[in-house]
């Protein structure tokens, strides 16, 4: 039967109105989207060019903020390093603050040479005087070593070539590892190479002020430079920045917890064992924040002793956190010694008091499977418990996607809504909570989400305004209309719970119309109470219809439910939310709907050259029912070449449409459909990058004909379009004319679902 062809047509919506567009089909009030919402922020950002001394700028900015929040923590020692440096000679400072900025803190000093810096070794002797620069140590020479080239190491070692057996031909890595095991840092002290090296001099001074500054360990403040080139995005909820710590004791212990963490991830096992010695001895905790950062590095300690089989040592030191990490860990070594009762002990007590859900959760399943006799734990009987959905194969790589579409299918509206849609939800409402008040206590400009959040005191500090906000999730018609004002005021503004997305508007509506009011108040004075455990584990997909709307967690074969996912799915069930887990089965499935691909270019790479012709077929239950083609204006030459492959001419394509103008009749022909092609990256990137170029995204499920017949037809010696179509008997009239080789594919494709469906029959029949 004859088939229509589609052609360009001359609608040209822009891409932030087809998104809109695509919102649920439940009725909406008409103020639901009244108001204007700005575009989508571009996904490529403006580069600058930074002033001369930018880098002391930086550091000058740094200092001041830490001298005006933090006073109250110097030490004498901070104090003296400040003026110190405010003492030294313009290229003295640069000097030190190239130092601080630059990988490592050990420096060959014909190597510092800048532009900007007129008297380099008088810059150095004036550090080396007041300590911010000195000689090579031997607490340095491991450091040393590993910031040499290959070749300055064979140097270094030439005096002991025939002693170590070092050959020149021999990786870096190798080379290194020799130097490191049998160089003596006496025979480098004493020559000519010692005084070719310098260290940057008080780090502990320096990084203890950068940790004031961005509440992590940092070399430098490269971050600045990142902000000012555009690449790093700061905030500008509020210009009243808190200090992150009280007192001097305080920080000067998460400092010090902070600190090990990073040393942790190169010491030598040796050296982990003697931090199991003197933990005990380590800072007192007199904040959460200090404990939290004790009782990670207590678990990393840990983990890291359990590796090296050292079991005592990992107890001990699992024994002096408090963290449910920590606990797991020392109940599950206790259980494998044969310690019962000390596990029954420690279980009952965590299940009386558990430091949170998550613990809870642990301790009762383990509790019932080794004192109960329960043979299998809460997260399998929850995934065996599941429905089995069959979706078509094509979606391994995008199973939830795939979920989402057989579900609508089912009649149901479908939205990927995973932690998106709570978060987004969640940051909206309590927007001015999170960022516009003192108590948010936001600590510099890089910072995206308040101390508040991270400790679990954001319900305490603001109980009464959230349950008023909580109160509007009672009544959509006031809830709507004000998330819908916070969306246009705040969109795109950088923060640290969730990413602006115009899908929101799909999503929101349909949310407060059909969700239960108290399962959501519920859920959401819950993430008040604890974000940092309430944040994930949401699951995959959001259904609505009618007024039925539900929750699903989707999985694959050999797929676990997380503890996270079944606490969030408990939370969603105990507030009142309809919520499944749905187990997918991959099958040929004949509904499935395809397009077929076929693009002709201007070259062979997609972030340089442009297409010249787009034809697709669309199939379904095994027939083509609809076809779209169009010539492309690059909006660059084609090639001579090209023209000779493909018949294309400059002529051809110089009154074709631009690829912006059929942008959307091609979004809207794929629909949801399976992008299938012969060399299916080729094609696909070209489409996607043209979608890029408009800021765009273009995501389908992808399926190559050449990759299947290979694997389903195998004996022949060439999988080209042209060799498999004259071995099938294919009509190829056109070969290199984008519609022809999309309906040659699309037979391709034909061959390929009548094998699957073939081998899927039989594995069935093996079962049964």
């Amino acid at each position: 039967m004859a088939m229509p062809l589609r052609r360009r047509a001359d609608k040209k919506q822009s891409s932030h109105t087809s998104n809109l567009s695509r919102s649920s089909s439940a009725a909406q009030p008409d103020f639901a989207f009244d108001q204007e919402i700005p575009e989508r922020p571009p996904n490529r950002r403006p580069q600058r060019e930074l002033p001369q001394r930018y880098y002391l700028t930086h550091f000058r900015e740094m200092l001041d903020f830490v001298r005006e929040k933090y006073v109250h923590v110097f030490s004498d020692e901070h104090l003296r390093f400040l003026k110190d440096f405010d003492d030294l000679d313009l290229d003295a400072q640069c000097l030190f603050v190239r130092l601080v900025n630059r990988k490592g803190h050990v420096f060959e000093a014909e190597k510092l040479r800048y532009a900007e810096i007129v008297d380099l070794p008088g810059a150095l002797e004036r550090l080396r005087n007041v300590g911010l620069a000195d000689n090579v140590t031997q607490d340095d020479f491991t450091a040393l070593l590993e910031s040499l080239s290959k070749d300055m190491l064979i140097k270094l070692l030439a005096p002991h070539l025939e002693t170590v057996g070092v050959k020149r031909s021999w990786p870096k890595a190798k080379v290194l590892a020799h130097a490191r095991a049998t160089l003596p840092f006496a025979s480098y002290a004493t020559s000519g190479a010692a005084s070719s090296f310098i260290v940057q001099g008080r780090r502990s001074e320096l990084g203890f002020l950068l940790y004031l500054y961005f509440g992590r360990i940092e070399q430098g403040v490269t971050r600045f430079a990142l902000r000012d080139l555009g690449l790093v995005r700061t905030h500008h909820f509020k210009i009243d920045y808190e200090a992150r710590f009280e007192t001097r004791e305080e920080a000067q212990a998460c400092f010090f917890y902070a600190q090990q963490r990073e040393k942790l991830r190169t010491v030598e096992d040796a050296t982990c064992r003697y931090w199991a010695v003197v933990a005990p001895q380590w800072p007192a905790v007199l904040s959460d924040k200090a404990e939290d950062l004790r009782d990670k590095l207590l678990y990393e300690l840990g983990s890291r002793l359990e590796k090296t089989e050292d079991v005592e040592s990992a107890l001990s030191v699992y024994a002096l956190g408090n963290s449910a990490l920590c606990n797991e860990r020392l109940i599950r070594l206790h259980y494998a010694r044969g310690e019962r009762d000390i596990v029954r002990d420690k279980l009952e007590a965590m299940m009386a008091t558990p430091a949170s859900d998550l613990e809870a959760l642990f301790a009762q399943d383990f509790y019932l499977r080794k004192f109960k006799g329960k043979r299998t734990s809460a997260l399998t009987d929850r995934l065996r418990a599941a429905s089995v959905i069959g979706v078509d194969e094509s979606y391994r790589n995008a199973p939830e996607r795939g979920a989402a579409e057989y579900f609508r299918r089912q009649g149901y509206e479908a939205f990927q809504s995973e932690n998106a849609l709570w978060r987004a939800l969640f940051g909206m409402l309590f927007w001015e909570e999170i960022y516009c008040e003192k108590a948010a206590s936001i600590h510099n400009a890089f910072e995206h989400l308040p101390e508040t959040l991270k400790s679990g005191r954001f319900y305490s500090a603001f109980q009464e305004r959230i349950e008023d906000k909580l109160a509007l999730l009672k009544d959509p018609a006031k809830s709507l209309p004000f998330l819908l004002g916070q969306l246009s005021k705040h969109y795109g503004t950088p923060n640290g719970i969730f990413r602006w997305r115009p899908t929101i508007t799909d999503w929101l509506s349909p949310f407060l119309q059909k969700a239960p009011p108290e399962a959501a108040i519920s859920v959401l004075r819950e993430m008040c109470k604890d974000y940092v455990s309430r944040k994930d584990g949401f699951p995959d997909l959001m259904l609505w219809k009618e007024d039925d709307l539900r929750f699903i967690e989707i999985k694959t074969a050999g797929d676990q439910i997380r503890r996270n996912q079944l606490m969030q799915l408990e939370l969603l069930g105990r507030a009142g939310f309809k919520v499944e887990v749905n187990r997918i089965e991959w099958i040929v499935d004949p509904n499935q709907i395809y397009v077929v691909v076929d693009v002709e270019t201007t070259g062979g790479r997609a972030t340089r050259n442009r297409i010249t012709e787009i034809g697709a077929v669309k199939l379904q239950n095994g027939q083509i029912f609809d076809k779209w083609q169009s010539l492309i204006n690059p909006q660059q030459a084609v090639p001579a070449n090209i023209t000779r492959l493909t018949g294309i001419t400059n002529a051809m394509v110089a009154g074709a449409p631009t690829f912006a103008e059929i942008a959307d009749e091609f979004e809207e022909f794929m629909g949801d459909a399976i992008f299938v092609a012969h060399n299916v990256r080729f094609d696909y990137s070209f489409i996607s990058e043209e979608f890029r170029r408009l800021d765009r995204r273009f995501r389908h499920p992808q399926l190559c004909t050449c990759a299947s017949m290979r694997k389903l037809y195998q004996g022949y010696k060439s999988y080209s379009l042209g060799n498999l179509c004259r071995a099938f008997n294919i009509a190829l009239d056109s070969h290199h004319r984008a519609l022809c080789d999309a309906e040659a594919a699309a037979e391709l494709l034909l061959l390929v679902n009548a094998r699957r469906l073939e081998a899927s029959s039989a594995i069935e029949c093996v079962e049964a």
